[in-house]
């Protein structure tokens, strides 16, 4: 049996080499290096390299999810479309991280690790088609707003004040009132 600690363990030090050398570098020996384990420790856990980023990208939502069920105070089946979005926008703004961005732009292209992502914003922040954006434009709005926020934070080379981050999100909810 896969003992859960072991293999979180594994993806958050596959997601450090990511962080720090990109999704190519990602290797059982790189990870293996960087967690203290084996390669065969590695290979334990993760049959192959594919193994491995899916399950990176499954930690990462989970994560994002957890994080919105904490701030929203239920689950997205328990809380209104506004609330989950509010949630969504609360943890999408705390400081979405460049290795976040750089898995999330490559799960885009590939079916298999969009799956994990995608699960969760469907859930959180649904997608937008043109019969809400003219039935409900403030939470589109909205929407926009949270993702091009966590997409500077993440790509800008001088993120904002934990201040500044808090008090755009918190315009950007006031919006949806």
């Amino acid at each position: 049996m896969v003992r859960a600690s072991k293999r979180i363990e594994i993806l958050e030090a596959a997601a450090r080499v990511v962080a720090r050398e990109g999704i190519g570098s990602m290797t059982f020996e790189s990870v293996a290096e960087e967690s203290g384990l084996t390669k065969g420790g590695i290979l334990y856990h993760f049959r192959s390299r594919e193994e491995m980023l899916r399950g990176i990208h499954q930690h990462l939502a989970d994560t994002w999810e957890a994080d919105m069920i904490a701030v929203g105070g239920g689950t997205w089946d328990t809380l209104t479309p506004t609330e989950r979005l509010i949630a969504y926008i609360d943890v999408a703004t705390h400081g979405t991280t460049r290795t976040e961005l750089l898995l999330m732009l490559e799960g885009s292209t590939d079916p298999q690790l969009a799956t994990a992502w995608n699960d969760v914003l469907t859930r959180w922040a649904p997608p937008i088609n043109a019969e809400d954006a003219l039935a409900e434009p403030a939470m589109i709005m909205a929407r926009l707003a949270a993702d091009g926020l966590w997409m500077y934070e993440a790509l800008s080379e001088s993120p904002l004040s934990p201040s500044a981050r808090r008090a755009i999100a918190d315009h950007i909810v006031a919006g949806l009132a």
